[in-house]
C-alpha cells in the first residue's frame, strides 16, 4: 500500500463517509473510492460495507485500521522528526483545538517552550463532529475537550480551564438582549445538533429540559464555521463557549450567559498508547501552573 492509500484508507476509517474524506484529503471522492478497491482486491476481502457515500468497517476493515495505525503514526512521526532536525528542533506536539483560541493557551506554551526549547507547540482545529478521531490517527497529540471523557483509550490529564456556557443566536432572536437565558428556554427552541458522542454532547447541548421537555434538535453542524451562518438567519440557536463572545463577535449574532448550565471542564486528551515524553512534559507544565483563569 502507497502512503497516500494508507491515509486515504485511515482517514476514511475515521469520517465513515467518503465525500467529508475527499474533502479532508484535498481529493476527489472518485479518488476514494479507486484507492479503497484497490486495497481490496489486494486483501481479498471487502474493507467497507457500503450505503450510498457511507461505509462502515467490516471484520478485515477493523483489524487493518487497527494494524496500521501505529506504523502510520510511527512513520509520519519519524518523517516530522527528521523535518524538526533540520531546523534545529527535536520534536512537535500537535495540539488539537476546537476553535481558534490558542491565543488564550499562550501562557502555557511560552512556559513549554521555555523549559523544553527543542519542542514545537502547533495548534489544529478539530471538529466537534468526531473530536475523538484525530486523536486516535494521530493528527493530533493531545487535545483540549470538555468533560466528561468516558473512552478506555483515552488518558484524561490536567485541567486547563473552566468556561461558562453560553447560548448563541441571531442578533434578532427574541432572546437577544438579556443578559442571560435559562436552560428551560431551549425547550421553545430548535437547537443545532452534531457533537459526537450522546454524552459528550449532553454536558453542553442537554437532551432536554430541566423540567424535562425534549429539545427539539435542528440542522446538524461539525464545527463553529458551519454554525455561522445558521446562527445568523435564525433558523436555530446552539449552546457554547463563553470564549465564543470574543472570538466570533458579529453584528448578526448575539450571546446570552446560560446561567443555570454547568461550567464546561476543558482538560488535556491524549491517546493512551501514544503517550510520550513530550506529551508528559506538555501535561507537567500545566499542572505545575494550574488551571488558567476562568471565562465567565
Amino acid at each position: 500500500m502507497e502512503l497516500r492509500d494508507i491515509e486515504i484508507f485511515l482517514t476514511l476509517a475515521g469520517e465513515l463517509h467518503f465525500g467529508r474524506t475527499a474533502e479532508r484529503l484535498h481529493v476527489s471522492a472518485a479518488r476514494v473510492s479507486q484507492a479503497i478497491k484497490k486495497q481490496e482486491r489486494g486483501i481479498g476481502a471487502e474493507l467497507f460495507h457500503r450505503d450510498s457515500r457511507n461505509g462502515r468497517l467490516t471484520p478485515a476493515g477493523v483489524r487493518l485500521r487497527d494494524d496500521l495505525i501505529p506504523v502510520y503514526r510511527d512513520l509520519k512521526a519519524s518523517m516530522e522528526r527528521a523535518r524538526l532536525t533540520a531546523r534545529g528542533k527535536t520534536d512537535v506536539l500537535r495540539i488539537g483545538l476546537l476553535s481558534g483560541n490558542a491565543q488564550d493557551l499562550r501562557p502555557i506554551t511560552d512556559e513549554f517552550t521555555a523549559r523544553h526549547p527543542g519542542y514545537e507547540p502547533q495548534f489544529r482545529t478539530i471538529g466537534f463532529g468526531g473530536p475523538f478521531g484525530p486523536l486516535r490517527d494521530g493528527r493530533v497529540h493531545v487535545a483540549i475537550l470538555w468533560l466528561p471523557i468516558l473512552e478506555p483509550d483515552l488518558t484524561v490529564g490536567p485541567l486547563v480551564y473552566t468556561e461558562s456556557a453560553v447560548l448563541a443566536m441571531a442578533a434578532t432572536h427574541r432572546l437577544a438582549g438579556r443578559a442571560s437565558v435559562s436552560l428551560e428556554d431551549l425547550g421553545d427552541e430548535i437547537v443545532m445538533g452534531g457533537c459526537k458522542p450522546d454524552y459528550w454532547r449532553e454536558a453542553l447541548v442537554p437532551f432536554q429540559t430541566p423540567s424535562g421537555r425534549l429539545i427539539r434538535i435542528g440542522p446538524i453542524v461539525t464545527n463553529t464555521e458551519e454554525m455561522l451562518p445558521i446562527l445568523s438567519t435564525g433558523e436555530a440557536v446552539s449552546p457554547g463557549h463563553y470564549r465564543s463572545i470574543r472570538y466570533f463577535t458579529r453584528p448578526d449574532i448575539a450571546y446570552a450567559l446560560i446561567h443555570d448550565a454547568p461550567p464546561l471542564q476543558m482538560t488535556l486528551i491524549w491517546h493512551t498508547s501514544a503517550e510520550n515524553e513530550v506529551i508528559r512534559a506538555f501535561a507537567e507544565v500545566i499542572r505545575d501552573l494550574g488551571p488558567l483563569p476562568a471565562r465567565h
